[in-house]
């Protein structure tokens, strides 16, 4: 090993959340790094980045952000040398605009994803992925979701939880997609925290102005005009909060 590949190995071996890959591991990683630098105040990554690439701080300190549901940037993780927690993905109905910057020059490392599992862990990375979701779950949507509803009104809330239902139990229907399960109101409610009548209610509201209708007794989801519908109310809880820092 030479002694520029050996250093290599050493900088990776310091890395906490990569500490425990083997020397030989190690190795293969750091040569199939392709290494870069990002000057302060830089971003590293953002949404547009392809999620088949892995980032690893070499040497910095790096921030990740996102947009609240106001429009203002706010922190979210400082990050430290290791790898870069990958973003979460996307959630129907919820822009969050996630973005790495870098708080000091920092020292990236990038490798196709692909790679990455098949050095560390010696399987395929689809095969990963699939064991992963099916073990994990999508407890990274409910902690969105449950962050999002602290900043929403019972009506948006509801519209959240029809967007997620029509993604993980939708089947097409000429006029959207349809739930497989019954969407009974007992269960929306406990899902958004709010009464029963209070979601009855809502759901009526819903139905006149054409976000949901009914199929033999199943709901129907109107994508488009939901996601259209919470688009509309992240604009002007931004046009609110731009005219109250304007009084103030």
């Amino acid at each position: 090993m030479t002694s520029a590949r050996a250093s290599g190995v050493r900088r990776l071996r310091g890395l906490k959340n990569i500490s425990w890959l083997t020397a030989r591991q190690l190795d293969r990683l750091s040569s199939a790094l392709t290494v870069s630098v990002v000057e302060k105040r830089a971003i590293i990554i953002d949404e547009k980045h392809s999620h088949d690439t892995a980032f690893i701080l070499l040497a910095g300190v790096a921030r990740i952000t996102c947009r609240n549901r106001k429009g203002a940037r706010t922190l979210v993780i400082m990050v430290a040398p290791g790898m870069i927690p990958g973003f979460p993905p996307p959630v129907a109905g919820i822009s969050y605009n996630f973005r790495c910057e870098a708080v000091t020059v920092c020292r990236i490392g990038t490798i196709q994803l692909e790679a990455l599992v098949e050095i560390s862990l010696g399987v395929a990375s689809a095969d990963f992925k699939r064991m992963a979701e099916s073990y994990l779950g999508r407890w990274d949507l409910v902690q969105l979701r449950c962050a999002n509803f602290m900043s929403c009104t019972l009506e948006e809330r509801l519209a959240l939880i029809l967007l997620e239902l029509s993604e993980n139990f939708g089947l097409p229907d000429p006029k959207g997609i349809r739930l497989s399960l019954p969407a009974r109101h007992r269960d929306l409610a406990e899902l958004v925290g709010a009464s029963r009548p209070r979601i009855t209610e809502h759901l009526i509201s819903f139905e006149r102005k054409h976000l949901i209708s009914r199929n033999s007794r199943q709901l129907v989801i109107n994508r488009e005009r939901l996601e259209a519908f919470l688009e509309q109310a992240h604009i002007a809880a931004g046009d609110a909060e731009f005219g109250k820092a304007r009084r103030s």
